[in-house]
């Protein structure tokens, strides 16, 4: 299985946003991980469309935008047009999931769900023909740094027995916690993206941040 590493904006340095993105794309990452939160849905607030949009002008990396927020359905239209290359909304956060996950894929965008660590799984099955990416939170949303949760681990290996039933490539993404001290048990649960916040940009080394966390 090929691990993918995306590193998380939340933890740059948003003074010089587009040369923290840069030196990333260039130390070895595979996508960017965009945190919008809200301060609704979660406790902090971040960013928006035209954050989004500086990041797409900095790099040619895909943009993996995860959605913090509450009525995701209202905004998904602007973070597409901003230049997400993947939205991805909370089940939790969604009334229709279903409706918004192909609207989403409507405007020619790859669809992810996530899912928070107190959150079943179950609704993946009805919505899985319109997945494109599974986020398993392994902390709780709303801040960098937080420590990896291990209940997090069976979670990962449920989502993983339902993507290969689904028969099609499907990206089983991590976020929160995840370092060189975690990778290994998240690789091995079944996680193919992992995204990296301060294990990468808390280090003077993006580059050997990126190559620890794959190799681990």
């Amino acid at each position: 299985m090929t691990i993918r590493i995306a590193p998380s904006i939340l933890s740059a340095d948003f003074g010089i946003l587009a040369q923290q993105i840069a030196a990333v794309e260039q130390a070895g990452a595979d996508m960017i991980h965009v945190d919008v939160m809200d301060g609704v849905f979660v406790p902090n607030i971040t960013i928006g469309p035209l954050v989004v949009a500086a990041a797409r002008r900095a790099t040619r990396l895909p943009l993996d935008v995860h959605l913090m927020i509450v009525s995701p359905e209202r905004h998904i239209d602007a973070f597409a047009r901003a230049g997400a290359d993947i939205l991805t909304v909370h089940a939790e956060a969604c009334i229709h999931l279903h409706r918004t996950l192909q609207s989403i894929r409507d405007l020619g965008k790859q669809a992810g769900v996530a899912f928070n660590p107190a959150t079943p799984i179950d609704c993946l099955e009805p919505v899985i023909d319109l997945v494109d990416l599974i986020l398993i939170m392994s902390v709780n949303p709303g801040f960098g740094g937080q420590q990896f949760i291990p209940s997090a681990l069976p979670r990962i290996r449920a989502a993983r027995s339902i993507i290969d039933g689904a028969g099609r490539p499907i990206h089983l993404e991590v976020d929160g916690g995840v370092g060189p001290a975690t990778a290994a048990a998240v690789k091995d649960a079944g996680a193919d993206l992992l995204v990296a916040g301060n294990a990468v940009y808390g280090t003077t080394d993006y580059a050997a941040a990126i190559k620890a966390i794959r190799g681990a």
